[in-house]
């Protein structure tokens, strides 16, 4: 029997190459997203994963999201948290909402999705979970204090959580990319785009593909001895 498997933001960027990668990989993928219907059902048509709607920062709709998900296609074997969302500027400028939004999504949600799959990869012991970081997170960024402490705190909640999975055939890892060809870094003017780039070693953005490939690994029979780590895909341009 296939694999189930849930990716947030999984319509779209590179959410959307990991939903592919996993249903390349044989596994019934179900694709979360929280507002653009249009673009979901178009995902779905384009690909036949199906979508389904609700806000990862909202713990009672992660429950009752990943209960439709596991009585519709199974019980889940493989979570992937890339919902994320950036709400930038300099904390002089930067409102608690903004602030809230961004921890509450792309921190608040990795817990949020856990909490409603991780007893059941435990109770079968066997599970995935694999949460999408970011070199900001690693790194800083200017005027993403909301962004990168964010990030930040999924590689330590990944390692914690890791500790919590590994006996029970359950591991946790995280991949954290640098600046990939998406719509996100798209929006990025020109000649800032241009000064990024210069500072990567290998001379060009990543591909939402490169990233889906690592998910794939984390999530596969043969990633079963790597829990714990976090996986850098950025092209050199941060190394330690």
């Amino acid at each position: 029997m296939a694999r189930v498997a849930i990716v947030t933001g999984g319509t779209r960027g590179i959410g959307e190459a990991i939903s592919l990668a996993l249903k390349d990989a044989g596994m019934t993928v179900a694709a979360n997203y929280a507002g653009n219907d249009e673009r979901a059902r178009a995902f779905t048509e384009r690909t036949g994963i199906r979508a389904y709607k609700w806000d990862v920062a909202d713990y009672d709709a992660c429950q009752a999201g990943c209960a439709q998900v596991a009585a519709e296609l199974g019980p889940i074997d493989v979570l992937v948290n890339n919902a994320g969302i950036t709400r930038d500027g300099t904390i002089l400028k930067m409102s608690y909402d903004m602030w809230k939004e961004v921890i509450d999504t792309n921190l608040g949600g990795c817990f949020n999705m856990a909490k409603a799959v991780f007893p059941g990869m435990r109770e079968k012991k066997w599970g995935r979970i694999v949460n999408i970081g970011s070199i900001n997170g690693q790194a800083g960024q200017y005027g993403q204090v909301n962004y990168a402490a964010a990030k930040s705190g999924i590689h330590g909640f990944t390692k914690a959580l890791a500790q919590e999975g590994a006996r029970a055939g359950v591991t946790v890892n995280a991949i954290a990319p640098g600046y990939i060809d998406t719509d996100m870094v798209a929006a990025v003017p020109g000649e800032v785009l241009e000064k990024i780039v210069a500072k990567i070693p290998v001379g060009r953005l990543g591909k939402a593909e490169e990233i889906a490939r690592g998910v794939a690994f984390l999530c596969s029979e043969e990633g079963g001895f790597v829990t714990g780590s976090t996986l850098s895909i950025n092209g050199g341009q941060h190394m330690y």
